[in-house]
């Protein structure tokens, strides 16, 4: 049985990278694609040349989640989103098993590849909601102790292979879903919004699921780049509103730790981020 699927390409100044997400999507049998320009110089449109694909540019950089809303109101009424990076290259196969588990499992409404860097290393994209201690100790042990045991716990699947969020570098999320619960929260400027939707999800009774068999790649942190500073502020801003959007009962009066917590990790992220090139 085929199932109908779109693309949702979100691109800032990604260029060759995007045409290889591009590409890879329609080599793996993907015939709707909707790339978003969030760039103000209408950079995709350039390298996508004659590829069937609808460009909406936006003539501003709106954040990924915004942007993302944007390229799925053109994308039609598919059954399923793709939803993507553009610094991503698609494995062969990878969308038809992520297709395929959603369309077995009705109580899944997103499921997530296993993510592999350049080196072909395994990206830690399947992970559990924080709780304030483990965030904190995350927080400030990764920037100086990258596999520091929080950090390890939180970059895990959970307990006997749960899964409370996946990646949005690239996932695949049932339209339905998508929509029931108003997609991305478009308060998130980038970073944490998938978190949040995957969250949002659960609170609706839909499950996150992960397709090992099904693996992309991801070629991480092209469009951050251009302005690395700003997306270790953005990073930061995001993690304190999710924990102020999903803190309950006594939680909640440890949010000025929080604030404490991650403002030190700003500092000394700020302190070591790359200037723009």
């Amino acid at each position: 049985m085929s199932y109908s699927v779109a693309a949702v390409v979100v691109d800032f100044h990604a260029e060759q990278d995007l045409l290889g997400c591009v590409d890879s999507l329609i080599a793996d049998g993907v015939e709707s694609l909707v790339v978003v320009d969030n760039s103000t110089t209408g950079s995709s449109a350039s390298v996508l040349g004659d590829r069937p694909v609808r460009l909406v540019d936006t003539e501003m950089n709106l954040g990924y989640g915004r942007g993302m809303n944007r390229g799925v109101a053109f994308a039609g009424a598919p059954e399923f989103l793709i939803l993507s990076n553009p610094d991503i290259v698609v494995h062969r196969g990878a969308v038809a098993a992520l297709v395929h588990h959603l369309a077995t499992h009705p109580q899944v409404g997103i499921a997530g590849p296993t993510i592999v860097d350049g080196s072909g290393a395994t990206y830690p994209s399947l992970r559990i909601f924080p709780n304030i201690v483990l965030a904190g100790l995350h927080a400030v042990l990764a920037p100086l102790w990258a596999n520091n045991p929080a950090t390890k716990r939180y970059r895990s699947p959970g307990r006997n292979g749960q899964v409370d969020w996946v990646s949005g570098a690239f996932f695949v999320v049932r339209t339905e879903a998508f929509q029931r619960v108003g997609g991305f929260d478009e308060r998130y400027f980038m970073f944490a919004e998938d978190m949040d939707l995957c969250w949002r999800l659960a609170r609706a009774g839909w499950e996150v699921a992960v397709v090992p068999e099904a693996v992309v790649t991801h070629i991480e942190g092209v469009s951050r780049s251009r302005a690395p500073r700003a997306m270790v502020k953005a990073h930061h801003q995001s993690a304190l509103r999710f924990e102020a959007r999903t803190a309950r009962g006594a939680r909640r009066l440890l949010l000025p730790l929080a604030a404490l917590l991650l403002g030190t990790r700003y500092a000394v992220m700020s302190a070591l981020a790359p200037r723009p090139r």
